[in-house]
């Protein structure tokens, strides 16, 4: 196979020269490669040696029609997950049906290409990235529906894993969360009910949509999974059309659920962020020492993530995480925050409790819950003699880890009431002096790589002007 571009990849079969440069012409606002054909088997070899989002078919060809076509395409395992737009002049009712018989994900006469082309196209990949990104188990003691269920939803884009009975499907469940999962009933080893309700009573797994296909089509065994929380329940035997229906609107359900919970939780966790971030804000303008402190930490800590490859929401989680280190400063008074001379014994130990204290602030919003441990164990040393809890080594979360670096260098290279700032070179031998004491080795390593990358940015910036 060929490498992606970042553009889509379509292919193009159609035996006339002219209508598939009209085809590509309709296609030019979409910014995407294009791939041609002539025939149903030119386009086939090429559809098995290159990853295309999408096929555009006529049906009447030589050599290939497009029936035969996409019938071939959904038939072999490299290309069944291409989704095919049939484009044709036969436009019938008896035509359309042979084409979605065949295979196809959409059929669009070609007097109505000019218009409807572009934004089927978008649709059509729009659905086929969705289905692709999505596993469905399948869970049957029987071979022959697992094949045919399997294969029927590959055909349709999706990707499968199959077990024999309720057991075997949770000793997968210990390595992947499928999206959905589709099982019977009556199976040996663990049946459908007892695995239905083991998968509804773990956490992790219970908003996983679980349709119920079964031989069994009493009334009492459709309540009672019904009961336990099952999507929707199909009698055996079925049409597998017929399933991959229901599939398709399981998920685009549960999508469109997620998609909306989504929504609600990042909106309150904007409100509760923006809420907090003002009172750290409101904190540090107290004391112009620690002015700015909160915002600097963030970016360093974001910086580092950023080099070790974390994705965008870690960064963004980090740059977050750092920004709200000190959160809990609020809960302590401003007569031990702010006091110019050494802390007592007491104090010191009410100035210990603000990790504490920001960690209980932060826990009630979910949205947050990746950055408590960052905020509470911020003060851990990788000796054991930090603080809340005196955690040692790799005990202490990483995020924290980085927070503490962060937290040294800037708490370092600013005034504070009690020393003035060192210059950066002093700070950083400082730091080096404490990898594997105070701070992590490895954070550390990281930490000296986002000075050195943001100081040579700063030279060719300098440089420019």
């Amino acid at each position: 196979m060929e490498n992606k571009s970042t553009k889509a990849d379509i292919l193009v079969v159609d035996d006339s020269p002219a209508i598939r440069k009209s085809l590509i012409n309709l296609l030019e606002p979409l910014d995407v490669n294009i791939v041609e054909a002539e025939n149903g088997k030119i386009g086939l070899n090429l559809a098995g040696n290159h990853n295309f989002d999408v096929i555009i078919s006529d049906i009447d060809m030589p050599v290939m029609d497009g029936i035969e076509f996409c019938r071939e395409l959904k038939n072999r395992p490299e290309t069944r997950g291409i989704p095919v737009i049939v484009v044709s002049a036969f436009d019938s009712e008896e035509d359309v049906n042979k084409g979605f018989q065949a295979g196809a994900a959409d059929y669009l006469s070609k007097d109505h290409a000019k218009e409807q082309l572009c934004d089927k196209v978008k649709e059509v990949m729009k659905k086929a990235g969705f289905q692709r990104r999505q596993v469905i188990m399948v869970v049957d003691d029987s071979e022959t529906i697992r094949h045919v269920v399997q294969n029927g939803l590959e055909k349709n884009g999706y990707q499968t894993i199959t077990a024999e009975n309720g057991q075997q499907a949770m000793d997968l469940l210990k390595n992947i969360k499928p999206d959905l999962i589709l099982s019977d009933i009556d199976m040996p080893v663990m049946n459908g009910f007892r695995f239905r309700e083991i998968v509804r009573s773990k956490h992790e797994f219970s908003d996983i949509p679980f349709i119920v296909m079964s031989a069994n089509s009493d009334r009492g065994s459709m309540k009672r999974m019904l009961k336990y929380g099952a999507s929707a329940y199909i009698c055996k035997p079925f049409n597998i059309d017929q399933l991959v229906i229901m599939v398709e609107k399981t998920l685009s359900d549960q999508f469109l659920m997620l998609f909306h919970e989504k929504e609600r939780l990042m909106s309150e966790r904007n409100l509760m962020v923006a809420s907090i971030t003002s009172l750290v804000t409101a904190l540090e303008a107290r004391d112009a020492y620690t002015k700015g402190h909160s915002e600097a930490v963030g970016k360093i800590v974001s910086g580092m993530l950023a080099l070790s490859g974390a994705d965008r929401i870690e960064i963004e989680n980090g740059l977050l995480g750092g920004r709200l280190h000190d959160i809990g400063k609020i809960g302590i008074t401003d007569s031990i925050l702010f006091k110019e001379g050494r802390l007592t014994k007491e104090e010191f130990h009410k100035i210990k409790m603000h990790p504490v204290i920001g960690a209980g602030i932060l826990e009630p919003i979910p949205s947050l819950h990746n950055i408590v441990d960052m905020v509470k164990h911020h003060h851990e040393r990788m000796d054991g003699a930090g603080y809340p809890d005196g955690l040692k080594g790799s005990k202490i979360p990483l995020w924290a880890r980085m927070t503490a670096v962060a937290d040294t260098f800037h708490a370092l290279t600013s005034d504070r009431p009690y020393r003035k700032a060192c210059c950066r070179e002093n700070a950083l031998h400082m730091i080096e002096k404490e990898k594997g004491r105070q701070l992590c080795p490895d954070c550390v390593s990281l930490f000296l790589q986002y000075i050195e990358k943001n100081s040579s940015e700063s030279d060719t910036g300098r440089k420019e002007k």
